[in-house]
């Protein structure tokens, strides 16, 4: 496995320092706009409620353990996001079915048709971004992107990361 140095040396590191400019540019403006969408529906759900939403749509009802290990995050941290989701009635807490004692997170219809809506609204969003851009680039800018959240999120586990960049949409 290459040392730090070995890969400070077999790399651009004006690259790599613009690179890690980028990101952190990118990450100012994510977290500036919140890139919460267009119109009325413009920064109306956090990142945390839209991660845990699309996640329940995506994968269906779970615990709250299987969906903090999905999502890589602490249980106690899923428990504390979800709460005001069950509140504001979008996502439910029903029993589990083989096991009354377990708790299962659901997304309610509610919770379901604002998901919706806000996916709708950061899809303008997207749209209005990369106007201009082809479809191949859209396609090549979310293929790296991917690539370097999954490395990213393989670092933060201590895993290997693959070499396709292969990551859930909900991660």
């Amino acid at each position: 496995m290459p040392t730090s140095q070995d890969m400070t040396t077999e790399h651009d590191p004006g690259l790599l320092d613009a690179l890690q400019h980028q990101v952190a540019v990118f990450a100012r403006r994510a977290e500036q706009t919140r890139l919460g969408g267009t119109g009325q529906l413009r920064n109306s759900m956090d990142r945390a409620a839209y991660l845990l939403l699309n996640r329940l749509d995506q994968e269906g009802p779970m615990g709250v353990k299987a969906l903090a290990a999905g999502m890589g995050i602490d249980s106690s941290t899923v428990t504390r996001q979800v709460a005001p989701l069950v509140d504001t009635g979008l996502v439910k807490r029903t029993s589990h079915p083989e096991d009354g004692r377990a708790v299962v997170l659901q997304l309610s219809p509610r919770g379901l048709a604002r998901l919706e809506e806000v996916r709708s609204s950061r899809r303008d969003l997207m749209a209005q971004v990369t106007e201009g851009w082809t479809a191949a680039e859209r396609e090549s800018f979310c293929t790296l992107l991917t690539r370097f959240n999954s490395a990213l999120s393989a670092r933060q586990s201590g895993l290997p990361a693959s070499p396709e960049g292969e990551s859930s949409p909900t991660s």
